[in-house]
């Protein structure tokens, strides 16, 4: 099931980038592709829970949460406010969360 999860995870984080890379040119099926990806990402962030006792991987965990929860915040703005861009401001700070949380989560577990 590990497989599968990281290979949906890979497809969502690639549809993303597409679908906010495609944005600019105002493709009507941006939205779309992005809204796929983000969701795809944010189900396979929260079919993986932190089943430990660590305070500081728990806190990690739900950063991630809410990153993906951006992810999706910004599908519904590109939906909502198309001319507008805000998106890119719940897409900068998803970005944040994310790369914050890929780094320090393997250091997080080194020092156990």
């Amino acid at each position: 099931m590990k497989k599968y999860q990281s290979v949906i995870f890979v497809i969502g984080a690639a549809l993303v980038l597409i679908g906010a890379v495609s944005y600019i040119t105002r493709w009507t099926y941006s939205p779309y592709i992005y809204s796929v990806g983000a969701v795809s990402v944010a189900i396979i962030q929260f079919l993986s829970p932190y089943e430990g006792k660590d305070v500081i991987m728990k806190r990690l965990r739900r950063q991630q949460i809410f990153g993906a929860l951006f992810l999706m915040v910004a599908g519904v703005l590109m939906f909502t406010l198309p001319r507008g861009n805000e998106w890119m401001l719940a897409l900068t700070v998803a970005a944040l969360l994310e790369l914050y949380t890929a780094f320090r989560m393997p250091q997080a577990e080194e020092k156990k």
